[in-house]
């Protein structure tokens, strides 16, 4: 076997679910009997044509269904680049708004992914606009100067946010530039929204970062939950749900796969988690 099919086939089997949503009910399942519940993505950004983007609802619509009937704890968690963002922004509109109104009907919780630097102010405004309390929630990342004013913003309408490092890169200006200012900024970030806001949820790997927030949270008594990736620091995730956290997997599946975990490979915050996850011996 070639060097990059090894690679290839070590990735698929570590951080995605498989390739169908019977794959990823099934990770997510597993993840259940552990106490932790799932947040299910089907992979595919930068989506060029409606015919794609009505099949991506369609999909989404059927992952609600399966969620729903199959009584599986999990969320999903979506791009607005799926859903026609690079094409018409009301189609991105109309396409998150079926989705989120059919998941509210399940009574499944829909959370709304971050991407480029240059798309969070449409992906802010698009989110405020039609998300429902309590039933959809929103991702921030800390690589970005100017998510502070936006989890000021966010908190102040009352909205759930997923607090992440991030997985892009972005011009000098706008980002971080170092794995340390990054994390900087994630202390302050969560910082903030302990201060602020009721319910969040804190995604990182990095346990000094959990730790610090299992320390604030016996002063503030917040409702977070900490989320993790498939495949990196599970047992992790089963100590900290066995210790009566609330915590989440993100479960990607999908057969666009290839792309979502290059990037993760390429994720300069987290290379060394990343890498090291290939060799973790996981029981889950």
């Amino acid at each position: 076997m070639q060097g990059g099919a090894l690679l290839e086939k070590l990735i698929a089997g570590r951080w995605i679910a498989g390739v169908s949503t019977g794959d990823a009910i099934a990770a997510a399942k597993e993840f259940n009997r552990h106490g932790i519940s799932g947040i299910i993505n089907y992979l595919g950004e930068e989506i060029s044509s409606e015919d794609e983007v009505e099949s991506t609802v369609k999909k989404y619509i059927s992952i609600i269904d399966t969620i729903s009937s199959t009584h599986t704890s999990a969320d999903i968690s979506l791009k607005l680049s799926q859903l026609g963002q690079n094409i018409d922004e009301s189609l991105a509109r109309r396409s998150y708004k079926k989705i989120l109104s059919h998941a509210s009907s399940r009574k499944v919780f829909v959370w709304l992914d971050m991407e480029t630097y240059d798309k969070v102010e449409d992906t802010i405004n698009i989110f405020l606009d039609i998300e429902r309390k309590g039933k959809s929630g929103i991702c921030i990342q800390s690589y970005l100067k100017r998510s502070a004013s936006d989890i000021k913003r966010l908190s102040e309408y009352g909205a759930i946010v997923r607090l992440v490092k991030g997985a892009y890169t972005a011009p000098y200006d706008i980002a971080y530039s170092s794995r340390e200012l990054t994390t900087k900024n994630y202390y302050a970030l969560m910082d903030y929204l302990f201060r602020n806001s009721h319910k969040f949820t804190i995604a990182t790997h990095d346990k000094d970062i959990t730790l610090k927030a299992l320390r604030l949270n016996k002063w503030y008594r917040r409702d977070i939950t900490h989320a993790m990736l498939k495949g990196i620091h599970n047992q992790y995730a089963v100590e900290l749900a066995k210790g009566g956290e609330n915590v989440s997997i993100y479960i990607p599946f999908g057969e666009k796969w290839k792309e979502y975990a290059f990037r993760r490979i390429s994720e300069g915050s987290n290379m060394h988690l990343v890498i090291n996850s290939l060799f973790e011996n996981q029981k889950i």
